[in-house]
């Protein structure tokens, strides 16, 4: 689905939101509510420019629209792979994004991710699961590394990861799989502005990732290890 025809179905009331660049922003009106919009495009690489730019935006919201709810649409291939970018330090500009949604967060904005394409690498880490909470659509493509890249850096068989990947989540790419971690609260079918409006309502700033992991089978250790920890017992993975 392209943004366009995405914001409309999110914001049946109207939007004023515009592309630059492969950079989203902009204001969109739900059941009377104004929600600060920013995101990307054409599965575009996360580099300095759009990190700062969606930085900016948050801090923007933060200043002249107190605990005004924020979402992120995410469509990118990752983090822009430049020996420039890389110069410039891509991880502290990323890492500043992340600081910026982590302050709107605790000042009182709403914060949801909706991964409506493409959502790879590290401009997934500091976008959509840097967010209150984040969803998908049945379309949506999330992995955060292929199984071919895995192969060769892990040394496995690319065979083996394919045959892990059918029985474990952890390996495969997909909504689904990510469903099942824990890693996306829900998929959005039909009737996307009523599930933006069940997501705002339901936001909030505790992160529930490892809880759901283990509820819904997909990851089973995080959950009780955590426990474990906390209470100063041994931790059974099994």
């Amino acid at each position: 689905m392209n943004w366009h025809t995405l914001a409309s179905q999110l914001f049946p009331e109207g939007h004023d939101i515009a592309e630059r660049e492969n950079f989203l922003s902009g204001t969109g009106k739900i059941n009377g509510m104004p929600v600060t919009v920013i995101g990307t495009t054409d599965h575009t690489p996360i580099g300095v420019e759009i990190a700062l730019a969606q930085a900016k935006a948050v801090l923007q919201t933060v200043r002249d629209h107190p605990q005004r709810p924020i979402l992120i649409l995410i469509d990118t291939q990752g983090q822009r792979l430049r020996h420039r970018d890389e110069m410039l330090g891509i991880n502290s500009y990323m890492a500043h994004l992340g600081k910026c949604i982590d302050l709107a967060r605790r000042l009182g904005h709403k914060i949801i991710g909706l991964v409506y394409d493409q959502a790879l690498s590290g401009g997934f880490i500091t976008s959509g699961l840097i967010a209150d909470a984040c969803y998908a659509l049945p379309d949506a493509t999330i992995r955060v590394m292929g199984l071919p890249a895995m192969a060769r850096i892990t040394k496995v068989p690319e065979a083996t990861l394919v045959e892990l990947a059918k029985s474990n989540p952890v390996f495969a790419p997909g909504p689904e799989n990510y469903l099942r971690m824990g890693g996306i609260h829900g998929i959005w079918r039909d009737e996307l502005a009523d599930a933006l409006l069940d997501a705002l309502a339901s936001a909030d700033a505790s992160d529930r990732r490892r809880e759901l992991g283990f509820t819904r089978g997909g990851r089973k250790c995080a959950q009780p290890v955590a426990q474990a920890v906390r209470g100063g017992q041994h931790a059974d993975p099994a």
